[in-house]
């Protein structure tokens, strides 16, 4: 388990708290944070839970080093029906997840920036479980904006 230490250091050595970085470590103050890993082929890959009785993703903030491919297996451990709406280029997906299933999505997220993803079914006590993949990495040459540079830290 994650302290808030832990949490914090990793926060950090992320960029996740910094203006002008990817500061949603910030924002999104429940749950866990982990990070993908990246199998042969450059696939990534990641695990998200729904533990008992949380209402919450286990993470809740997937970090990607990259933009790319990524496999995640879902895991509904709670006792409640619970669905995942996942962020993909072109397509969103959507997996239903009957209390102790799982299921496996594949995503593409090509560039980086902040994708949500949800259970909208039921009212998940008023807000639903959230959750978000940050991809990291600087947009492309092409994608940028003809504006002053900004500061960096």
């Amino acid at each position: 388990m994650t302290t808030m230490k832990d949490r914090s250091d990793l926060l950090h050595s992320l960029g996740l708290d910094a203006q002008n970085k990817a500061a949603l470590g910030s924002v999104l103050g429940t749950g866990n944070i982990a990070q993908a890993t990246e199998g042969s082929g450059g696939r990534m890959q990641a695990t998200i839970r729904i533990n008992p009785d949380e209402l919450v993703f286990d993470p809740s903030i997937l970090v990607m080093p990259h933009g790319g491919d990524i496999e995640l297996e879902l895991v509904n451990d709670d006792r409640n029906t619970h669905c995942a709406l996942l962020p993909s280029n072109g397509d969103r997906k959507f997996i239903w997840l009957v209390n102790h299933s799982r299921g496996r999505a594949k995503l593409n997220l090509d560039g980086p920036g902040y994708y949500w993803f949800g259970s909208p079914t039921g009212n998940d006590e008023g807000r639903g479980l959230t959750g978000a993949i940050v991809v990291l990495g600087d947009a492309p040459p092409e994608a940028r904006l003809d504006r002053p540079a900004q500061p960096r830290p």
